[in-house]
């Protein structure tokens, strides 16, 4: 009778221990999904944010690039080297890849193809870092080449020598817009050690 009594009088607190650890594994489950949820909504956030900093230094490039009043020498020079060096890295990406020289014929298609193409964007990863250059620069480069050159000319490198001897100093003079300064500084190193390693 007593062992029973004790069970019966225990069987309530078997009861309520029951409910408290289902409520437990519902919380449980609710946190989870809560701190998932969490995660996702950072995610997003943390694309969001990078987004719009993207989205602001490509604005700032562009002001930059604009805003500038390049005489029409410094800006033929400027150009030029611009130009040479994405002619430079096109032909770099098209002799290590002479298989597909036909199916890349401008450096826009290099730069479309590399995203959905490994072998594409590892050559073109290996041709950056060999230059000294990175994706930022190209980015550079592009923004130039697309704002100047319905009015610029370019000048072949007999041409630059006569106009400016150097344009390292006349690009950090003019220039002060850091990524853009930069990035024709980097432009100039490319194509003088390109001539250098030529001659």
């Amino acid at each position: 009778m007593k062992m029973t009594s004790e069970a019966t009088s225990l069987h309530p607190l078997k009861e309520a221990m029951k409910r408290v650890e289902e409520k437990l594994q519902t919380l449980e489950t609710q946190f989870e999904e809560l701190d998932s949820a969490m995660e996702n909504l950072t995610q997003k956030f943390d694309f969001h944010r990078k987004s719009l900093e993207s989205q602001a230094i490509q604005d700032e490039m562009w002001t930059a690039v604009l805003e500038i009043k390049f005489s029409s020498l410094e800006l033929n020079i400027f150009y030029s080297y611009v130009i040479e060096t994405l002619h430079y890295l096109h032909s770099q990406v098209l002799e290590k890849l002479p298989d597909l020289e036909k199916g890349l014929p401008t450096l826009a298609t290099v730069l479309k193809r590399k995203n959905n193409n490994k072998q594409i964007r590892v050559v073109w990863e290996a041709v950056l870092e060999a230059s000294g250059l990175q994706e930022e620069d190209v980015k550079v480069f592009c923004t130039f080449f697309i704002a100047h050159s319905s009015k610029a000319e370019y000048y072949s490198a007999n041409l630059r020598q006569m106009g400016i001897s150097d344009a390292t100093p006349i690009i950090t003079n003019t220039v002060k817009n850091q990524a853009l300064q930069n990035s024709l500084l980097h432009a100039v190193h490319v194509i003088e050690k390109k001539k250098t390693t030529k001659a």
